[in-house]
């Protein structure tokens, strides 16, 4: 049995990884910050705000075997119609809370002997698309720090980025709210259809996993064929 943290575990991509860890026998320390959940024998759930200037990890174990950061925003604007306000509230929650985070848990699975680190970037990082701009500022940072951190960490620990495309969870709930909606993002995509949070799962437990032990750096597109694919 392995521990896994997966913070932001109580909604959408996040708690699908959480479940499926736990489905597998694995212990779970999972995080909320608004969506409280019950915890079970192996899945606890633990208040964490990462944007705290104080975070608590006092309910983590002192090895670690993985982390998932999962915490995000979609604040679609304008540019000139974003404050620089929101600009660093994103940052702050994706990019400073995954370095918060990882200060922290790093050293859990060094002392472990091996680790693997999953991280969450978006299509938007490699493609332009229009209000996308702090999305993709972000998810870029965050896709640099993959890169970055698994040169620092090798051999020990692997560090690796999932890298979705619109996924039908709460967050994107106001833009899938309707069929026409639904039907439109989909037509976006060769594969026809919007993602679901197990298919965005099911890359971030791979990644995880012992079959993935020989990547690292990488980023892992999930996208229905959104970044490469060029419709007719």
């Amino acid at each position: 049995m392995k521990s896994y943290l997966v913070v932001g575990g109580s909604s959408g991509i996040g708690k699908q990884i959480a479940e499926m860890l736990y489905m597998e026998g694995h212990r779970v320390f999972a995080t909320y910050c608004r969506n409280k959940k019950e915890s079970k024998d192996r899945l606890s759930y633990h208040y964490l705000d990462v944007t705290s200037d104080e975070v608590d990890f006092a309910f983590l174990p002192a090895r670690l075997d993985g982390v998932v950061y999962c915490p995000g925003s979609l604040r679609l604007r304008p540019f000139n119609r974003t404050a620089l306000a929101d600009y660093e509230a994103d940052y702050r929650l994706q990019v400073v809370g995954a370095l918060k985070v990882l200060q922290h848990v790093v050293p859990l699975m060094k002392e472990n002997g091996r680790g693997s680190v999953v991280l969450f970037s978006s299509v938007a990082a490699g493609r332009g698309f229009p209000f996308h701009a702090s999305v993709a500022a972000c998810k870029g940072a965050i896709e640099g720090l993959t890169k970055a951190l698994a040169a620092e960490l090798a051999p020990v620990i692997r560090v690796n980025c999932v890298a979705p495309s619109l996924t039908n969870t709460p967050l994107t709930a106001g833009l899938l709210n309707s069929e026409e909606k639904l039907r439109q993002h989909s037509g976006r995509h060769p594969l026809q259809r919007v993602g679901e949070a197990q298919d965005i799962a099911a890359a971030a437990m791979f990644l995880l996993g012992d079959h993935a032990g020989w990547v690292t750096a990488q980023t892992m597109h999930v996208d229905g064929g959104l970044s490469a694919i060029a419709l007719p």
